[in-house]
């Protein structure tokens, strides 16, 4: 017998591992926290899998999410990155995930640590949701971060990340993770 998963998990043995072991979990590791900030921000106008299949290929070419390394990238890293065609050549998204490492190490200095920001916002609870793009959390996260000056993180990514690192909570009901 099968477990019942969530209607948007496909059979795709990237998508089930993803589905299984990290989505909805709860993340507290800051290095944890910014690889799925930056692939949340590349999978803008792009599908999940997508990016899930070029996942190994990120790490590589990001020196492994490591945001102080990532903060510290010139031009010649970027134009690296712009013709590395295992990840997404986005020269925005590309200049964002270095100005977001920026901020985000500004905020662990603010807060301690990005994983105290973060959680935060919800007093440390997770919050059970039905399926939506966006939320007045998702919307209030959002309009902090581009204030302190990050890029690429709209309400609907950051709906998205907030389900990836499991603040929100949306396993349907008839999934075994629910």
């Amino acid at each position: 017998m099968t477990n019942k998963r969530c209607s948007w998990v496909t059979d795709d043995e990237i998508y089930v591992r993803y589905h299984d072991e990290e989505w909805g979990v709860p993340t507290h590791d800051d290095q944890e926290l910014f690889e799925m900030l930056v692939l949340e921000s590349f999978q803008a106008g792009l599908s999940w899998i997508t990016i899930l299949k070029k996942r190994e290929n990120f790490k590589k070419a990001f020196d492994n999410f490591d945001y102080e390394k990532i903060a510290e990238y010139g031009e010649d890293k970027i134009e690296e990155l712009r013709l590395d065609a295992g990840i997404i050549r986005h020269k925005g998204k590309i200049s964002a995930a270095i100005n977001n490492a920026e901020i985000f190490i500004d905020i662990q200095k603010e807060f301690g640590s990005f994983d105290e920001y973060i959680w935060g916002f919800t007093d440390g609870e997770i919050i059970k949701a039905e399926f939506e793009t966006e939320s007045e959390l998702s919307k209030n996260i959002s309009k902090d971060l581009k204030k302190r000056g990050m890029k690429f993180v709209g309400p609907t990514i950051i709906y998205s990340y907030l389900e990836s690192i499991g603040i929100i909570d949306n396993h349907e009901k008839e999934c075994f993770k629910f």
